[in-house]
This record gives C-alpha cells, sequence and structure tokens, in this order.
C-alpha cells in the first residue's frame, strides 16, 4: 500500500522546501532510498610487507640519541688507545628485513655476534674491512698513510686484535644503554661471511645504525644491528618525554664522570720555569757551585709553568712544609714566554 502522510508530515516537508532542504519536483522525480546511504569508504594507505614499520619515528629517535653519545666515547676510547685522532659519528639510522641488511654487507667481513643478557637473542656488530685493516697497520706499529687494504678474511693473529677493538666498543655499548636498560654485551662468535650468520628469519625486521670511522685520511663504515624481537620487551622505556629529561640530567654527570675515569690516571711532566738568559760556551764550562746567574726577570714577577712542554700555569717560587713548590696565582698567556 502506498504510504499517505499525517498533516504533521506534510507541514514539515513543505517547511523543508522553503528553505532549501529539499529540492523541487525535478529532485522529486529521482529516486530515493528509503534505508539509511552507505558510509564513505575511508581512505587506501599503501602498506609493503617487505618492510614492516615496527618502530615508531620516536622510539628511532631515542635510538639515534643513545647512540650519539656510544659513537662520541667510542670515538674517545680509539682516540686514547690507538694515539691517534679517531672520529665516530651516526651516519644512517633505519628498519629493514634481515635479509635486506645481510645483502648490504662486503664479503669478507669483519663479523661480530653479540649476547646481550637478560634480553634473549642476538645482535652483530659489523666493522668494515677499509677500517678494520688500517686499525690493525696502527696497532703494529703502522702509520696513518694509505695502506693495501687486502681481499680476505682475519687471520687468528689479526682477530686477536680486533677483539681488543670490540671489547672496547662492547664497553661503551654497555655505557650508553645503562640509561635504559643494564645490558651485559658479549662476542660469542666471530665470522667473516654474512651468509654464514642467520640470527633471526630473514623477513624480521632490525634497526641497523650505520657509523663511520675516520682515522687520518681512511673511513670506513661499521653497522649496529638490532632485531626488534631482542629488544621488543624494553621498546615501551623508549619514550620521547621521559628519555631527553632523562638524557638532560644525567649527561653532564656521566661526561664528568667519564673524563675523569679515562684521564685522571694520565701522567703528565709539570716544569716551572724561573727565568731564561744566555750565556756563551766558555762561560758555560766555567761554572761552579755558588755562581750566580743574571736574568732579565724580577725577583717578584711570575714564573711559568708548563704542562708537557705547553704553557699552561703561572706562579710564584716558595716552600711548603720544608719542600720547594709553586704557588699557582693564574692561567699563561698564549703568547707568554719563560
Amino acid at each position: 500500500m502506498p504510504q499517505i502522510l499525517n498533516q504533521n508530515e506534510i507541514d514539515a516537508l513543505l517547511a523543508a522546501v522553503d528553505q532549501g532542504e529539499v529540492g523541487g519536483e525535478s529532485d522529486s522525480a529521482a529516486p530515493r532510498s528509503a534505508g539509511p546511504q552507505p558510509a564513505r569508504p575511508a581512505p587506501v594507505k599503501p602498506y609493503d610487507f617487505k618492510r614492516p614499520e615496527r618502530v615508531s619515528k620516536e622510539q628511532m629517535r631515542s635510538l639515534e640519541s643513545l647512540h650519539e653519545t656510544f659513537s662520541r666515547n667510542f670515538g674517545a676510547s680509539l682516540s686514547g688507545y690507538l694515539r691517534t685522532i679517531v672520529e665516530v659519528n651516526i651516519i644512517s639510522i633505519e628498519q629493514m628485513t634481515y635479509s635486506e641488511f645481510i645483502q648490504l654487507l662486503p664479503n669478507p667481513t669483519c663479523i661480530n655476534l653479540l649476547t646481550c643478557k637478560p634480553l634473549d637473542g642476538n645482535m652483530i656488530l659489523e666493522v668494515n674491512p677499509l677500517i678494520i685493516f688500517p686499525i690493525i697497520d696502527r696497532l703494529l706499529g703502522g702509520g696513518n698513510d694509505a695502506a693495501f687494504i687486502p681481499d680476505r678474511a682475519l687471520t687468528a693473529i689479526e682477530n686477536v686484535l680486533v677483539n681488543c677493538i670490540i671489547g672496547r666498543a662492547l664497553d661503551m655499548l654497555r655505557e650508553a644503554w645503562c640509561l635504559v636498560r643494564d645490558l651485559q654485551f658479549e662476542t660469542v662468535h666471530t665470522e667473516s661471511n654474512p651468509a654464514m650468520v642467520q640470527i633471526v628469519p630473514p623477513n624480521e625486521v632490525v634497526v641497523v645504525i650505520g657509523f663511520e670511522i675516520g682515522m687520518g685520511g681512511r673511513s670506513g663504515m661499521m653497522s649496529f644491528c638490532i632485531p626488534f624481537n631482542v629488544i621488543e620487551p624494553i621498546m615501551s622505556e623508549f619514550s620521547g618525554h621521559n628519555w631527553s629529561v632523562y638524557s638532560r640530567s644525567n649527561r653532564d654527570t656521566q661526561g664528568r664522570q667519564h673524563l675523569v675515569a679515562r684521564v685522571g690516571g694520565t701522567v703528565v711532566n709539570l716544569s716551572a720555569y724561573l727565568g731564561e738568559t744566555t750565556l756563551s760556551l766558555q762561560d758555560l764550562m766555567n761554572l761552579k757551585p755558588g755562581d750566580i746567574l743574571r736574568t732579565e726577570k724580577s725577583s717578584d714577577s711570575d714564573i711559568l709553568i708548563t704542562v708537557n712542554g705547553q704553557s699552561k700555569f703561572c706562579g710564584k717560587p716558595g716552600l711548603h712544609k720544608g719542600h720547594k713548590a709553586v704557588g699557582l696565582t693564574r692561567f699563561a698567556l698564549p703568547q707568554e714566554r719563560i
């Protein structure tokens, strides 16, 4: 039966026509559905199942900040150990599948399989031959000149030398990661062929942090591969707000403690110069105890104090508990002479 409108419905329909909410006769001729209108489909976002994003951008920034601390400390540690300037800088951090990471590695290379207790699983620290062989050459007495890079795996003796470098890297990793969790990094295996290392399935997501190590005129890459399933239990601790606040409050204290631990025991030569004068060789040969040497410096002027041959302080000579001593009065000027 056709639907019959009552008076109230007719009045409402006429009011809607007057206000323009309902069209005229041309609109009424169009068929209308009495049922609910279908919802507009949501926009489709492409998703690459080969490269799933399982780590958020905020967590990636936290990981980058953490390993910036590692790179600075590792560079300082290598500089002291190799007695030359070594720079370590982060140049990339990205997510990829494990198979893609393996394909990026040269063959042969220096791959170190790491454990990170109490977390389950393994991580990889890989050092490119372009920088590991110059480091070995430096440890064996070579300089910073260009050295031949052999296309082969490391020998047993070279592995022992490289283990000293990797050990320092693991120490710096422990210090950096202690801001989030106290992890004990240890090397369990060393391999030269990337295809022989399978720590996770090929399609598993990993975070790869790329470092550039520069020493003299040589440079090379170091890669740190972190499988997501290994750090998944602690990913909630990589909160951007808490991380930044915690890092700022501990950066100065930890940096000072690290500096004291690394440099505090260094032995330096401290020398105090009373003055300078010029003598002929004949006068020098005729000197004997009790002779007096005249200098151009007055008795009440400051004397220069050097540290390892570099002018650092000025002071006054004197006695302290029966011993000859020098009291520091000020810092030395850059061009100040004896």
